[in-house]
C-alpha cells in the first residue's frame, strides 16, 4: 500500500490530475486498508478523493478475511444468514470509509468524498428488486456522501430514476456503449425531474456514470489480432480511448441541452463521467494509459491501487486529452466496423460479461463467508 510519505513525495503526477479537474477515487476497499489508517492517509495526502468498491473488490478482501475475524465470529454466534453476514460486513466497511471521506464531502459540497457500494448483482435484471435493495443499502450505511451503484441494464435504467427520485445519489456502473451511456444520462435526468417534482432539494442529489474502459480494448484487440493485418494491428489500444471521447462528447451536448438547464436552474448537479476500468490489461500498453489519455475537466478517474501508483512515479499529465479528439475517435471506431468486427455485438457482449463477472465474484464471496461462518461452529444457512 501507498505511505503518506511515497505519496507526497510522487504527488506531482496527480496533483496535475486534479488540477486539470478530474477527481481521483480509489478502485478498492478493505478493512485492513481503513483499520491500518491507509485510506485516511491517503486522503489527507490530497489525491484519492473518493472510493468505489464492487463484487469483485468485496470477494477479494473479505474472502481474505483478514480484519473479519472478530465480526465474522459475532455474525456466527447470531446464527445469521450468508447474505445478512456480507450485507453487514460490506456496508460496515463502506461506512467506515464514509466517516474517513466525510471532511472532503463537506468541503465540495457533496462533489467528492463519495464512496460507492454495488446492489446485489443478482438483482440486474430485476427493477423492482434494485430499487428496493439501493434504498436498503442507502438506510444500512447511513451517511450523506454514500453512492449507491446500480448496474446499466434495461432493468436498471428505471432503477436508476426510481433510487434517484428518491432523493439518493447513484453510481451507475457497467456503462459500455454511447448509446446506453446516453439512456443512462435520460434516466439522470428524468430522476431529477420527478426529485423536484416531490420538492426535494436537488442539489443535494450527485451522481456519476462509470463508464468501462480496458475492457473494451481487450476485447476489439483479441479480434484485431485474429485478423492480423496491417492495418487491424494498427487499431490496437485505440477503441477504448475513442469510446469513452466519445461519450464525452455526449456528455457535453446533454448537459448544456434545455433540458438540462431547466434543472440547473433547480441548482441540480451534473452527472460526471467516470472513468471505469483503467487498469490496463495489456503489458505492451503503457500502464498509465487510460489516466494519461483521458483527461477532461469534470470528469472522475477511478484507479486500483498499481494504477494509482503508476500515476503518481511516472504519468503523464499535458492537459486536456479528450475533448481535441472526437473526429480522429469516431474514424478509429469506423475503421474497426470496416474491418467487420461489430461496435453493437461487442458493447452487448461485454454489458452481459460485466454482470455476469460480478454475479460470480458474489457468489465466491457468499461461498467463502459460509464456510468461514461454519468454521465458527454455527451452521448460518
Amino acid at each position: 500500500m501507498i505511505t503518506v510519505t511515497e505519496a507526497t513525495a510522487t504527488a506531482g503526477a496527480l496533483k496535475r490530475l486534479s488540477d486539470e479537474g478530474v477527481s481521483i477515487w480509489l478502485d478498492d476497499l478493505s478493512r485492513k486498508r481503513i483499520a491500518s489508517g491507509n485510506l485516511a492517509e491517503l486522503v489527507g495526502a490530497g489525491s484519492v478523493v473518493g472510493v468505489t468498491t464492487n463484487p469483485s473488490i468485496f470477494q477479494a478482501a473479505i474472502g481474505s478475511g483478514e480484519g473479519y475475524e472478530e465480526q465474522l465470529a459475532d455474525l456466527a454466534v447470531r446464527g445469521v444468514t450468508v447474505d445478512e453476514a456480507v450485507r453487514m460486513m460490506t456496508t460496515a466497511d463502506v461506512r467506515a470509509a464514509a466517516d474517513i471521506l466525510r471532511p472532503l464531502y463537506e468541503a465540495t459540497g457533496g462533489r467528492d468524498g463519495r464512496v460507492s457500494i454495488e446492489v446485489d448483482p443478482r438483482l440486474a435484471h430485476d427493477t423492482r428488486a434494485t430499487v428496493a435493495e439501493a434504498k436498503q443499502l442507502a438506510w444500512l450505511v447511513d451517511r450523506p456522501n454514500v453512492m449507491i451503484k446500480i448496474p446499466a441494464t434495461e432493468a436498471g435504467l428505471p432503477a436508476i430514476t426510481a433510487v434517484l427520485a428518491e432523493g439518493i445519489s447513484v453510481n451507475v456502473t457497467l456503462i459500455f456503449s454511447l448509446e446506453r451511456y446516453r439512456q443512462v444520462m435520460d434516466a439522470y435526468l428524468a430522476g431529477l425531474e420527478q426529485a423536484a417534482a416531490k420538492g426535494l432539494d436537488l442539489s443535494a442529489i450527485h451522481s456519476v456514470a462509470s463508464f468501462f474502459v480496458s475492457r473494451v480494448d481487450s476485447e476489439i484487440d483479441k479480434r484485431l489480432t485474429v485478423l492480423g493485418t496491417g492495418e487491424a494491428l494498427a487499431l490496437k489500444g485505440r477503441a477504448a480511448l475513442a469510446n469513452a471521447r466519445l461519450a464525452y462528447e455526449a456528455y457535453e451536448e446533454v448537459f448544456s441541452g434545455g433540458r438540462w438547464q431547466a434543472l440547473a436552474g433547480a441548482k441540480a448537479n451534473k452527472q460526471r463521467p467516470l472513468w471505469a476500468s483503467t487498469g490496463v490489461k495489456d503489458p505492451a500498453y503503457k500502464d498509465t494509459l487510460y489516466v494519461d489519455e483521458l483527461v477532461a475537466p469534470g470528469t472522475v478517474n477511478t484507479m486500483p491501487e498499481a494504477t494509482l501508483d503508476a500515476v503518481a512515479d511516472h504519468g503523464e499529465i499535458t492537459g486536456d486529452t479528450v475533448t481535441g479528439g472526437y473526429a480522429q475517435a469516431r474514424a478509429d471506431l469506423a475503421a474497426v466496423e470496416r474491418l467487420g468486427i461489430s461496435y453493437d455485438e461487442v458493447v452487448r457482449l461485454l454489458e452481459d460479461e460485466g454482470v455476469r463477472k460480478f454475479e460470480t465474484a458474489w457468489q465466491d464471496l457468499l461461498d467463502a463467508v459460509a464456510k468461514a461462518l461454519d468454521s465458527k461452529g454455527v451452521n448460518a444457512e
